[in-house]
Order: structure tokens, then sequence, then C-alpha cells
């Protein structure tokens, strides 16, 4: 099936720093492009960490807060870490490392799931050598939830029930109203079903899945509970 990308929606054009970018320049570069973080690159444009806001935001922490978790052995190397960044003048000092990145080729629905599980907002787009070629925030992502209803329909016809599952047209009726999908209709088997709701749920676009399909032939064989599947208990 077709999905869109990555490099379909992140922006080439990004504002990187190196590691000796001074404090007040990293402050500065923020403001002026409006951004909430900054990739920190090598020479070879490698990307090394990436500044953020809330990285330099710890240099407004409280020194004692800091002193305070450094008494406690487990919170020793955070406490480190966050000392360092208080003093710390240039951006080698104050990113935030390893780096979390995607590349260009890889799912929209990828990307969106490391930026909840990492809570960032922007991730750095970086080939196969980990050298950046583009930006992608949570906005960008979001674009596609703007496709229109008609097109979101044409997808689910041709990639879904035509392509992937080679359904004739008139087996299921696709509705799409602000992005919901509602398929009606009857499949020759019950396993299909579940098949069809996946994959449509899985296309660009759709926001939820309406399922009023129903089958001829129930295949999905619901084990007992002493059924032992031949094991040898």
């Amino acid at each position: 099936m077709r999905t869109m990308t990555v490099g379909g929606v992140m922006v080439c054009e990004v504002v990187s720093v190196t590691p000796l970018t001074p404090f007040k320049e990293l402050a500065k570069l923020l403001a002026e492009h409006n951004v909430s973080g900054l990739p920190v690159v090598d020479d070879d444009n490698r990307v090394l960490g990436v500044i953020s806001q809330s990285d330099l935001l710890v240099r407004q922490a409280s020194d004692t807060a800091a002193d305070r978790t450094a008494q406690e052995p487990q919170h020793a190397r955070t406490a480190g870490r966050a000392t360092d960044k208080q003093t710390g003048l240039t951006a080698e000092q104050l990113m935030s490392t390893p780096a979390v990145t995607v590349h260009a080729d890889d799912k929209i629905a990828k990307a969106a799931r490391t930026m909840l599980r990492h809570s960032v907002e922007r991730l750095p787009v970086v080939d196969a050598e980990d050298r950046l070629v583009g930006i992608v925030t949570r906005r960008d992502l979001l674009q596609v939830f703007l496709r229109p209803d008609h097109e979101i329909r044409r997808h689910v016809i041709d990639d879904v029930l035509l392509s992937t599952l080679r359904l004739t047209p008139d087996v299921v009726d696709v509705h799409v109203v602000d992005g919901v999908v509602t398929l009606e209709g009857q499949l020759e088997r019950r396993s299909q079903i579940d098949v069809v709701l996946r994959l449509t749920q899985q296309v660009d676009g759709v926001v939820s899945v309406v399922d009023r399909l129903s089958y001829r032939l129930d295949d999905v064989v619901i084990p007992s509970e002493d059924s032992t599947y031949g094991w040898p208990w």
C-alpha cells in the first residue's frame, strides 16, 4: 500500500548549529526562527544532538535544586548532567544526546510514535549515513489529516480493496466524511473483515473506521478452553 513518508512532509531548509556555537547565538537563533529546537551537526553534517529551549532554560534552574539532587546517589549521573548544562557555554555542553532522529523514507506513523515516545516536538531527518537532510515537526505530521475525503476514499478502494485484497468494486461500499471511513458490504469470509479494517485504518488521513461489514463463511476458529492443540502436557 502507498503511504506518506516523512520525506513528503519534512522541511528541507534546516537551521542547524555546530558544537562550538555559543549560548547567546543559540538563544538568538531559536527566537529569530521561532523554533523550539536546533540540530547540532559536525563538519560532515552528521547529527550529534539537539538543542531545545528546555536545554537553555536549565541555566535558570536553581543551583540549590541541583545540589540537593546530587546528594542522592541514584540521581548522581542526572544531577551531573544538569550541572553541566547550568554552566554550559556552547551547544556541545548544552545539547541533548543522543539525538532522536528519523529517516526520510520512514512512515508518518513511525515518526509520530517516535515523537510521542520521546516527548519531543520535532525530529531531525537523516540519511543512511546520519547526515542531516531535513526536519519534521508535529505540525508537519498532522498534514496527513488534511487530505480530502474523496482522495481517502479513492485510496481505500484502489489500494486496500482492489490492489491488496483483489475484491471487486461492488463488494464493499466506501463512504468517507471528515476522515471517518464507513465500510458496508458482505465479504466471503469472516477473517477478511479484520484485514480490511486494519488496512483501511493505515491509509493516510483516516481518522477512524466504522465497521458495517458482514460475511458468508465463518472461517475463524475459536479454540475451546480444554483444547491442548496436540501439546504433550
